[in-house]
Parts: structure tokens; C-alpha cells; sequence
């Protein structure tokens, strides 16, 4: 009987552990491994380069994305950089937002409530579904987003695949 117990603890502790000492998800330092995560990704780094996306940053170097939960406030909390260098869309800062302006020309500012991100995340459903039912939330350029559906699920696993506590909002 206690080895029954000794496992089914086991279980719940591996189960719990990925997020165990993560950092709050969408905070400045979840953006940190967010975007070694996005450099690791060939197709975040490849398909983005092919399609012309990361050349629309409108001569500043880099394209912003701006995300948030929007059961925590909706307003962003996390802000990843990505630039063209060595041929890849590479993710040149992840942290707190402190662009000074965001253009929704060019940059992309998203906020979905945390349970649609964790589904989101876990592949359920892609960005057009998201999009078109209303569970994310997006300003940017609408056509160029439409031109990139594919990475852009990967960016949205990728969310799901950085850990992250969900207890708490960011900055609280």
C-alpha cells in the first residue's frame, strides 16, 4: 500500500513540476525563455525570413510583438523582439515591454484569457480559429499575419511550451 502512495505522490509531483518555480507566465522573464524558445524553432526562424515578415519593421531592425493575459488586465506584459541576422528571424529581446511605440503597421500586439493561451498552446486549435471566434485578440498587420499562419501556430505552441505559473498574474 505505500509503495501505491508513494507513486501516485510521484506522479502528482512530476505532474506539477514543469511549472513549479517557472516564472509567472507572460511576465518579463518568461519573455527571456520565450525567445531562446523562438530561436530554436526552424520554422519561427526559417518561414518567417521566406515570407518577407521580418523585413516589415519600418527601418528600425526588428519587429515587436507585444502579448497579454487578458483575465490579468489585458494590457501587455511581455514583449519579444525578432530581426533579420544571419539569414533567420532571430528573437533579439524577450522582457518587459518598453518599446516606446508600438506600430500595428508592423508590430503585432496579442491577448487572449490565460485558458484560451494554455489551448492555444496546446495545439486544440490554430491562430485563424483563435482569430475568428474571438479567443484571441490581435492588432497588427491583419494581411501579413493571414500570409504567415503557419509560424504563427508555432509562435502560439510556443507559448504553451515555455513554462509558465498560471497562479498569478504578471507584476502581481
Amino acid at each position: 500500500m505505500s509503495r501505491i502512495t508513494l507513486a501516485a505522490s510521484l506522479i502528482a509531483i512530476g505532474i506539477v513540476a514543469p511549472a513549479w518555480g517557472a516564472p509567472t507566465m507572460m511576465s518579463g522573464e518568461w519573455a527571456k525563455t520565450a525567445c531562446d524558445a523562438w530561436n530554436k524553432d526552424p520554422v519561427l526562424v526559417g518561414k518567417l525570413v521566406e515570407s518577407g515578415w521580418v523585413t516589415n519593421d519600418k527601418g528600425r531592425g526588428f519587429k515587436i510583438l507585444q502579448i497579454a493575459r487578458a483575465d490579468c488586465g489585458g494590457t501587455p506584459t511581455a514583449e519579444l523582439r525578432v530581426s533579420l541576422q544571419d539569414g533567420k528571424a532571430l528573437c533579439v529581446y524577450g522582457g518587459s515591454p518598453n518599446a516606446e511605440k508600438v506600430d500595428t503597421g508592423s508590430d503585432y500586439v496579442m491577448n487572449a484569457h490565460t485558458g484560451r493561451w494554455l489551448e492555444m498552446g496546446r495545439g486544440e486549435y490554430g491562430p485563424m480559429k483563435a482569430m475568428m471566434l474571438g479567443r484571441l485578440g490581435f492588432d497588427g498587420p491583419t494581411m501579413e499575419a493571414m500570409g504567415n499562419m503557419g509560424p504563427f501556430e508555432n509562435f502560439l505552441k510556443l507559448v504553451g511550451s515555455v513554462p509558465g505559473d498560471t497562479a498569478a498574474c504578471p507584476g502581481k
